[in-house]
């Protein structure tokens, strides 16, 4: 089948090389003219792992076509899907504009029958917007070409994002179009092969079931953030408390992990206009607001600790900082904690020397070269003349350091841990003052 992606970022990267792989051809349209340029000389603009080279495989197999003529790509494709950014507006609802610029742009091309499909995280009614816009760019020319108008959502994971498309949990497809469901089953064939993965609903209700899981994980986030905090008021250990609730099958231990915040592309941006949309309707979303209220909070609690821990004296100090991304496995900053922390010691007059396995190229594109920001080459560089150690990020390579080491470089043997991946006890044990995230701190 031929497929045309409007949007070469994230999602629609991944869908794309997905489908190639499955031996469909892809065209993708993009506005960014480097972008294109770039991925036709086989380059790739974000991590994830295991994408660029399925990305080189296809490409060079004659699968992917990368262009920023979008009347081609109207021409190309059966499918044509929108997986175009949609951020945040000043007031927290999400920014459609790029949307429906390309509704409009499809509807202003199309000759053919066409399936419009809206992969990017859209609110409720958006399928409705995308099919007004193209109805009237069709008017305008006086043509009654048929079109149809699904709503499927991404459920990708940074980080498993390839393994997520393979084998998916679900695929859903909101639209009541027999035929645009008969093409997406088509499509998703190869995919859908061990049990029926597909889940056909009205539009409305698929494009709210994708904000719905992503605000039920960041709610369980905060949550266990909440009693994080809780716990360490009352001298409990909430690792402790995560395994006694997470052996219940009914809450299980997936999102249950305590930490410095939440953050990415997809949960900071979804809960908030889901929330937006929630007052839109007249519904005043407690819930939602107070899991956004509490992660905005977490990612203070780091700062909180080393602000204590200095009695507020953090001018002229230097922070050895494991971990940038918002999660490991990814180079993506977008709301990630670490930015948060990073502008508060700043502010207090701290420096940084910071590593991160991926994410340091994005981190220097964001802030520049500064005389407070060390960009060093490994974990070990970082925390040589360091006052500190802070974890941001839960990178595999930072669980199992060699404390005796880190003791020998760092000017002090003190480790800030957001996300509780070392052993209070045997830090104890070797000396370390250690504080992390739910537990009682171990003070030397």
């Amino acid at each position: 089948m031929k497929v045309t992606i409007f949007g070469s970022g994230y999602v629609g990267l991944v869908t794309g090389v997905c489908l190639a792989e499955m031996g469909n051809h892809i065209l993708f349209v993009d506005t960014d003219t480097q972008k294109i340029e770039m991925l036709n000389k086989g380059g790739i603009p974000i991590y994830e792992p295991g994408l660029e080279p399925l990305l080189r495989k296809n490409s060079n197999e004659g699968r992917l076509i990368f262009t920023t003529d979008a009347q081609l790509g109207v021409e190309y494709g059966l499918v044509q899907m929108i997986a175009v950014g949609t951020p945040p507006d000043e007031d927290g609802s999400a920014d459609l504009q790029y949307v429906l610029g390309v509704a409009s742009t499809i509807g202003q091309y199309m000759r053919d029958h066409r399936v419009i499909v809206t992969k990017s995280t859209v609110p409720v009614g958006t399928g409705d917007k995308v099919h007004d816009t193209v109805a009237k760019q069709l008017a305008q020319r006086h043509s009654s070409v048929a079109f149809d108008v699904v709503s499927n959502p991404e459920f990708l994971k940074e980080g498993a994002a390839i393994d997520d498309f393979m084998r998916p949990d679900r695929i859903i497809v909101g639209t009541e179009s027999t035929r645009a469901i008969e093409i997406l089953k088509t499509l998703y064939a190869p995919f859908n092969r061990n049990h029926d993965r597909i889940l056909v609903m009205d539009r409305r209700s698929s494009e709210l079931t994708k904000y719905a899981a992503n605000a039920m994980l960041a709610t369980k986030i905060s949550f266990m953030n909440e009693l994080a905090n809780i716990a360490e008021k009352t001298g409990a250990d909430i690792e402790k408390i995560r395994i006694g609730i997470g052996s219940d099958p009914r809450i299980g231990y997936h999102f249950i992990y305590p930490g410095a915040g939440y953050g990415g592309s997809c949960f900071p941006k979804d809960v908030s206009a889901l929330a937006h949309l929630a007052q839109q309707v007249g519904y005043h979303p407690e819930i939602l607001n107070s899991v956004e209220a509490v992660n905005q909070r977490q990612k203070h609690s780091l700062y909180n600790k080393l602000h204590a821990h200095y009695k507020g004296n953090l001018s002229g100090k230097t922070f050895a900082l494991w971990g940038l991304a918002f999660k490991p496995n990814t180079d993506d900053m977008r709301e990630a904690p670490s930015r948060v922390l990073i502008d508060q010691l700043w502010k207090e007059g701290a420096a940084i020397r910071a590593f991160d396995p991926k994410a340091m190229e994005e981190t220097r594109r964001i802030y520049g070269e500064r005389h407070d920001l060390v960009f060093c080459t490994s974990p070990e560089e970082a925390v040589m003349g360091a006052d500190a150690l802070v974890v941001m990020t839960e990178w595999n390579l930072f669980r199992s350091p060699d404390f005796e080491l880190l003791k020998a470089k760092l000017n002090n043997p003190v480790i800030f841990d957001g996300r509780n991946i070392y052993n209070p006890s045997m830090l104890r044990e070797m000396g370390f003052t250690y504080y992390s995230i739910g537990r009682k701190p171990v003070l030397q």
